[in-house]
């Protein structure tokens, strides 16, 4: 199996880092430096490079890592990813470090927004994060929706290997929406715990993403009632989704 930590970048991003052996391959390096230190500190070589979609935090480290190591660069077909050699829309396997990966299309925060999963982990860059879900720039609340229901299919023993540190934010906003949530208030008070010792709060589980994240618990009465509330034309799961997701651009 994969060996698999993070390398802090920026505010909050979350750089992850594969490693077999001396073989390394990372995750949306959004700055080269931090990841060029970690990799000539650890002695490990650079195999390969996987992004998620196009915004800089993302890939914004990929050229000058490209150039000093000679890595396969993997990322969505349909975005402009610097030094792309093996683009993807969705449906490929992939051989990482001796690890088959499926490449899954989830749209919605990004029109080519892709994941990459292996057994018992899915790397989903700003789709789906602890207790939320990333912004609409460029999807509609439809595609997201689905996107979603796709990641939400898998395994619940899956990791969420999300991109950045929101969870404690996050959780304010799923208690909002589910006050009564009892799974939602126990969440909050591990993840203060979390912070308060320095520790990251990712990867979560599917499992318990479905119990606490509101954006995964469209169909429940409770989040549909508080979608409502909002607007009253939230019926079906993906208006609640809507709904809920246009509360949490002004939360």
């Amino acid at each position: 199996m994969l060996e698999i930590d993070f390398i802090p970048a920026f505010k909050d991003n979350y750089i992850w880092l594969l490693r077999r052996g001396d073989r390394a391959a990372v995750v949306d390096p959004g700055d080269a430096a931090p990841v060029m230190a970690r990799l000539q500190a650890d002695g490990l070589r650079l195999e390969a490079i996987l992004v998620t979609h196009h915004h800089a935090d993302h890939q914004g480290g990929v050229a000058a890592l490209a150039e000093y190591w000679p890595a396969t660069v993997f990322g969505p077909a349909d975005e402009s990813i610097i030094g792309c050699s093996r683009p993807l829309s969705g449906g490929e396997r992939i051989d990482v470090l001796g690890q088959e990966f499926e490449v899954l299309a989830v749209p919605g925060h990004t029109a080519g927004h892709i994941a990459y999963r292996m057994p018992g982990a899915v790397f989903c860059g700003d789709t789906l994060f602890g207790a939320g879900c990333g912004r609409l720039f460029e999807g509609t609340p439809g595609q997201m929706a689905e996107s979603l229901a796709r990641l939400s299919a898998l395994p619940d023993d899956t990791l969420i290997y999300c991109a950045h540190e929101y969870t404690a934010a996050n959780l304010d906003f799923a208690a909002a929406v589910e006050p009564g949530n009892a799974a939602i208030r126990r969440r909050i008070a591990q993840v203060a715990e979390a912070r308060q010792a320095g520790r990251s709060t990712v990867p979560s589980t599917l499992a318990e993403e479905k119990a606490t994240n509101p954006f995964l618990r469209c169909s429940e009465p409770a989040v549909a009632a508080a979608a409502r509330q909002r607007d009253p034309a939230a019926k079906d799961p993906v208006s609640v989704f809507a709904a809920i997701r246009a509360w949490k651009n002004v939360f």
